[in-house]
């Protein structure tokens, strides 16, 4: 059986910033241990190195000599990129990003991440972005790249660059996401009390996060249990029972906290349930899928996914 584990290479130097590290490597480590099939590594040129806010980091592991298949090397930002990334430490990056990643590896950057990234040639010809204000000194170290100038983060295939501070944890996300699906990435979010998660493509609510951004719990319970199985045809009184408060109350708990209502709310999970479906499969018939998300028919299926879209149109969300 092919081995589907990501092995995350977090990669610091002296005067990282602490919160380009913390929160990216918190989001999957939670992701880790709710099962996401990631194995984590903090590494760097030292074993022990200094952080923005004064304190250190200790037991850091070596810089590979060789990236094991299946890897993604994350490259976090620093504090004063000017003299950080003088420093040996920095070069000494830059040169094992030019021999270390493999023809499988991807690449990934927290803020000024991307500066050492281009250093190495890594982002040449390629779509990238990085914090606000260092959008002119990314250009300089790769002129031939497309850097996006107003980006949360983009994603180029094989490398990913984020605006760094807040967005490494919508790219860490988004790596969850992509690892482990949805779901999971939506549980992630919910322990990090971040419910509006922003996208590659500017804002953007993923629709196993939208509805969520309360903090009551039983209405949180009751979305759980449809998000773990929407194709499942619950009734009113069996997501009451889980959310431990009768039909008629939860009813009005959803509207007031969600502003939809339970039988929406589980209809829009069908609908992204069958757009990831239709990712994988495009040609899968109609019938098929909405057999396999819940529907009672294909029409019942093609009225859902219609107003479905009619209704982000209008919101202007894009999934």
């Amino acid at each position: 059986m092919e081995d589907v584990t990501l092995s995350v290479y977090l990669v610091l130097t002296p005067n990282v910033l602490m919160l380009d590290y913390a929160g990216p490597a918190e989001a999957l480590r939670m992701a880790r241990d709710m099962g996401a099939p990631l194995v984590l590594h903090a590494c760097g040129p030292q074993a022990s190195i200094s952080t923005s806010l004064g304190t250190g980091l200790s037991g850091l592991e070596p810089l590979p000599a060789q990236l094991p298949p299946r890897s993604l090397v994350l490259v976090v930002g620093n504090g004063n990129e000017a003299e950080d990334y003088a420093s040996d430490a920095a070069r000494t990056v830059v040169r094992w990003l030019q021999t270390a990643p493999q023809a499988d590896t991807r690449l990934a950057s927290i803020c000024s991440g991307a500066l050492l990234l281009a250093q190495a040639g890594c982002l040449d010809g390629r779509h990238c972005t990085t914090h606000h204000t260092l959008i002119a000194d990314l250009q300089a170290y790769a002129p031939t790249a497309q850097v996006a100038v107003d980006r949360i983060f983009v994603d180029d295939g094989r490398v990913l660059t984020s605006a760094g501070i807040t967005t490494g944890i919508d790219l860490a996300l988004y790596i969850v996401e992509q690892t482990a699906g949805p779901e999971l990435a939506a549980r992630v979010a919910r322990r990090l009390v971040m419910y509006q998660r922003r996208g590659a493509h500017g804002p953007q609510i993923s629709p196993w996060l939208a509805h969520r951004n309360h903090m009551h719990p039983a209405v949180h319970r009751a979305q759980d249990a449809v998000a773990r199985a929407p194709e499942r045809s619950w009734t009113l009184e069996e997501l009451a029972a889980v959310a431990f408060v009768s039909p008629r109350h939860l009813s009005r708990l959803f509207a007031l906290h969600t502003g939809i209502s339970v039988v929406t709310y589980q209809q829009q999970l069908r609908i992204a349930r069958a757009q990831e479906m239709l990712t994988h499969n495009p040609t899968m018939s109609q019938e098929r899928l909405a057999l396999a998300c819940g529907f009672a028919s294909a029409r019942d299926f093609r009225r859902v996914w219609q107003r479905c879209a009619t209704e982000n149109a209008r919101r202007g969300v894009v999934h």
